[in-house]
């Protein structure tokens, strides 16, 4: 399998189940797209996690009440059009529901309760599988077992936390630095040994942990350096 990031924004994503997995795939897409949550109960983080929602028309979690058998999950499907469904219950049969009608509508499916090696001789291109995922915006990194080990996933992601900590500063400076020298007329290959000074040195690092204003100066010096070499 090969990872790649799809923007949600302004999408539906559909989930079936609401206990401890169907919270956790929920909150995983309700800061980016409109989450419809559909289960005869509801874990009370989840409820937690809707009740703080403002706009329901928007990003956030709706909470539907139902117990959906297979001609159920079809009618939401079509109903709500979503651009991924995640099967998430606790009963394998409604899971592979859910799973047959969103591939007969040709709707992406994640379903929670079969790793990748249960699913590799039959997998269909539209099954997709929901990394754990780090973030320092506008960075993020994204890790997978390929569902093997969910624990060695999770105890990548907190390595992995620790060691991308002022990422997110440091591609917001790198980019408008970046941006900055090509509106200068620096020759390409000259931004490029540039940029990867600035992104390399441990004293832009470091300065961006006191500031952006820090991290700018040390910045400025490390490209100066490149310029006038």
């Amino acid at each position: 399998m090969i990872p790649l990031y799809h923007d949600f924004t302004g999408e539906t994503v559909l989930v079936i189940g609401g206990g401890s997995v169907g919270t956790r795939k929920a909150s995983r897409f309700a800061d980016e797209a409109r989450v419809v949550v559909v289960s005869p109960a509801f874990d009370d983080l989840l409820i937690d996690l809707a009740a703080d929602d403002g706009d329901a028309a928007g990003p956030g979690v709706d909470l539907v009440r139902a117990a959906p058998d297979a001609e159920a999950v079809r009618d939401w499907i079509e109903r709500l059009a979503p651009v991924l469904v995640v099967a998430a219950t606790d009963d394998g049969a409604v899971n592979a529901a859910a799973e047959a009608a969103a591939l007969d509508a040709g709707v992406l499916v994640n379903r929670a309760d079969r790793s990748t090696a249960e699913r590799s001789a039959d997998r269909d291109a539209r099954s997709a599988v929901v990394p754990a995922t780090v973030e320092d915006d506008p960075v993020s990194v994204a890790v997978s077992t390929g569902g093997a080990s969910p624990a060695l996933a999770k105890a990548l992601r907190e390595r992995v936390e620790t060691e991308i900590e002022g990422a997110g500063a440091m591609a917001e400076l790198s980019g408008d630095l970046r941006t900055e020298l090509k509106d200068r007329g620096v020759p390409a290959e000259t931004r490029r040994e540039a940029i990867r000074r600035v992104v390399r040195s441990e004293g832009v690092w470091k300065a961006l942990q006191k500031g952006r204003s820090y991290g700018r100066n040390e910045a400025d010096s490390v490209i100066e350096e490149v310029l006038t070499r």
